[in-house]
């Protein structure tokens, strides 16, 4: 046998040696350009809204005033949904399907919203504008004073401004105003409010104002007050309303409520009014209404304000009558977001009306003053 020359078996071995290499490169080691495969999103589709709301009738199509409404989303390729009620938060669930209690008291217009979430978190949104009608929520008795003990008035309940106003709280009025129980007492269930000619202080005429400023003072609610009216030429009574910050913003910033006035020379009517820096004293819209009372001095109406942040309603023995609200508030036209304090008072004339020289006294009569929230 004649053997292999050993330059040309060192050139198959290397030659072997090196394919076994490569052959276990290639079927153990990553490709040098690997495939990049990014996930796809996904896209929400076909979001589709309704919004139905609960117990409706003909007489009631927005709703029993309960405010309650309920929602259904469904769009394709939708893992979760996100709900957005007017300006809440938003609420998210995976059924699509949701329940919600309006609070706000009235009939309003809230916009819903709603969005949809794929599992990649891509999103489309659609939405609904719904009326719904709130009830007024129930009205609860939170102050009150029926003058029921004779005497003077309840000091936890009322002071008193004395003097003539001259320090800038009157309107050029003839009386001085006393806590005397010639002028002001507490007899038979009725506080009485009596304006009487007589020489008094440099005065020709006395009178009484109450006030429960510093002892009892809110913001919005029902004030009920159930009165009989003085009468005579010159007599001007009152049931009004000032705001609390009048000592550091001052007179008509404050904002002041007139519930009722009555002027005697200008018998069976009786007035409202309101006084803000946009429109206060001679200013011609103040007056928010007037109406006929013929029998102002010899029976008892109740005289009477609703005041929420949006409105003041005022009232006659539970009739509505007007109501004061501007379409844009601002602090100049709408300061009654703030506490007020309750005044009552019998004044005697004034910068712009005289008294009958033949005046001798009258007297306004209180059944009751309440506050309910």
């Amino acid at each position: 046998m004649k053997l292999i020359d050993k330059p040309i078996s060192k050139i198959l071995l290397l030659v072997f040696i090196s394919l076994t290499y490569l052959s276990c490169s290639n079927s153990d080691s990553p490709p040098d350009d690997p495939i990049d495969n990014p996930t796809q999103e996904i896209l929400p589709a076909n979001l589709v809204l309704n919004v139905t709301v609960l117990n409706t009738d003909a007489t009631n199509p927005n709703g029993d005033g309960s405010g309650k409404i309920q929602c259904t989303a469904t769009a394709d390729n939708a893992v979760k949904y996100g709900f957005i009620f007017g300006n809440a938060s938003e609420i998210q669930n995976t059924t699509g399907t949701i329940d919600y209690t309006f609070t706000e008291p009235g009939t309003n217009n809230y916009t819903i919203s709603v969005i949809a979430y794929s599992s990649t978190n891509n999103t489309v949104s659609t939405f609904k504008i719904t009326t719904v009608y709130v009830t007024e929520p129930e009205l609860q008795l939170v102050w009150s004073d029926e003058f029921d003990v004779d005497g003077s008035p309840n000091p936890n309940n009322w002071g008193y401004n004395i003097g003539t106003g001259s320090n800038g709280w009157g309107n050029g009025e003839s009386q001085y105003y006393t806590d005397r129980s010639d002028n002001v007492i507490v007899e038979g269930g009725l506080l009485k409010i009596t304006a009487k000619k007589e020489s008094y202080s440099g005065s020709e005429y006395t009178s009484a104002r109450l006030l429960t400023q510093g002892k009892y003072e809110f913001t919005y609610g029902r004030v009920d007050v159930r009165a009989k009216l003085p009468e005579g030429d010159g007599t001007w009574p009152a049931i009004w309303m000032l705001g609390a910050n009048i000592n550091t913003v001052g007179w008509p910033a404050c904002g002041e409520i007139d519930i009722m006035e009555h002027w005697g020379y200008d018998p069976g009517k009786v007035h409202s009014a309101t006084h803000t820096t946009a429109c206060s004293g001679a200013c011609t819209s103040a007056r928010v209404g007037t109406t006929n009372l013929p029998d102002f001095s010899t029976a008892f109406h109740v005289y009477s304000i609703e005041w929420d942040k949006n409105e003041i309603r005022f009232l006659i023995d539970g009739v509505f009558k007007y109501k004061y609200a501007p379409a844009t508030k601002t602090n100049d036209n709408y300061p009654y977001t703030a506490n007020q304090f309750i005044i009552l008072n019998v004044a005697m004339g004034g910068s712009w009306f005289t008294i009958d020289p033949n005046f001798t006294e009258s007297t306004m009569e209180v059944d009751y003053v309440r506050v309910y929230q």
